[in-house]
């Protein structure tokens, strides 16, 4: 481990970030969409000054492993059952905002514990429809057996549904099956820039409406989606975001719950929405976390959506989550 000086906020997200190199002419010829699909093929020059970047960090407390070319990295060094102190969850914090999401072997924490360490990132939700913990309200439990299948398995933002989304989420890996229930993590600034210059600019000033109703009013009757629709109206967010702490523009679109562009045609948005989220489908945007009993993932929910891999019905695999309340997505 060595030492770093700590990066906190926007200021110290500024000069020292490199900005992104011009495209190589002949990288850029190279890459192209595929003949009547949107499906874009070539290197992927453009995550070379991103990778090369995170490549020079350096942790005073925190041993790193990388996982994805710009995305992803286990830390080795705290321990989450303990109170740790305010300079590791400093560097931790850091870590997840370089990283977009960060990993945990080995730790066995109990529900006060992942609560509490949460809560050092900032306030709670509690969930509208998804089951919590009995002694923690804060804490979403997903109990997953022959009964109860997985139905996470499309790439999303979480709670996008919500005037204000999760900032990040804490999942803590109870019970899980030997083989199968992993979890990807895709790299949404990447996406972005992986974009062709004219579909960038398309989209920049575009907003999504959201709504729960495409997948939990799948489980609601009339009476009670009309309830929660007045308690949670569909909001509006921006199709491209910035990034309130490293300043950087990302995707904030999903299937799950984005409804339509607003002002646009219907069947043009649907296009339009499917040819953005179709960005995370590039492996070279990803990461790939296989789970073992203990593991933890805390991930920046503006800066990746996730995708849990549902290949191990009938086997039991029980998580639980802590998501930490961010601020209102804006341009």
């Amino acid at each position: 481990m060595t030492t770093t000086e700590p990066a906190t906020g926007a200021t110290a997200w500024g000069s020292g970030r490199p900005e992104a190199p011009a495209r190589p002419a002949e990288l850029e010829a190279r890459r192209f969409r595929l003949p009547g699909f949107s499906v874009q093929v070539g290197p992927s020059a453009h995550l070379a000054a991103e990778r090369d970047r995170l490549d020079q960090l350096t942790w005073e407390h925190l041993d790193v492993t990388r996982l994805g070319a710009t995305v992803g990295a286990i830390l080795e060094g705290p321990d989450l059952t303990t109170e740790l102190p305010d300079e590791v969850i400093d560097e931790i914090r850091r870590a997840l905002f370089e990283y977009k999401v960060i990993f945990f072997r080995d730790q066995p924490i109990t529900s006060d514990q992942h609560v509490a360490f949460a809560r050092r990132f900032g306030d709670l939700e509690v969930h509208a429809f998804l089951g919590a913990n009995a002694d923690n309200q804060e804490l979403v439990r997903f109990e997953k057996s022959a009964d109860v299948a997985g139905y996470e398995n499309a790439w999303h933002h979480d709670v996008t549904w919500r005037e204000v989304p999760s900032m990040g989420a804490i999942l803590h890996g109870i019970e899980v099956p030997e083989v199968g229930g992993d979890t990807l993590f895709a790299d949404m600034y990447a996406a972005y820039e992986g974009l062709p210059s004219d579909v960038r600019e398309r989209i920049d000033g575009l907003d999504l409406e959201h709504t729960f109703v495409k997948t939990f009013g799948a489980f609601l009757d009339a009476d009670q989606t009309a309830k929660m629709l007045r308690a949670y109206p569909p909001p509006t967010h921006p199709m491209v975001c910035t990034h309130d702490v490293t300043g950087r523009k990302h995707l904030y679109a999903n299937r799950n719950f984005a409804s339509h562009v607003v002002d646009m045609d219907p069947d043009e948005s649907r296009e339009l929405i499917d040819l953005v989220c179709r960005q995370a489908d590039y492996p070279e945007y990803q990461c790939r976390f296989r789970w073992e009993p203990h593991s933890v993932a805390f991930w920046d929910n503006r800066a990746v959506q996730h995708y849990a891999s549902s290949d191990y019905w009938p086997r039991v695999r029980i998580m639980e989550r802590a998501s930490i309340i961010g601020t209102r997505p804006h341009r």
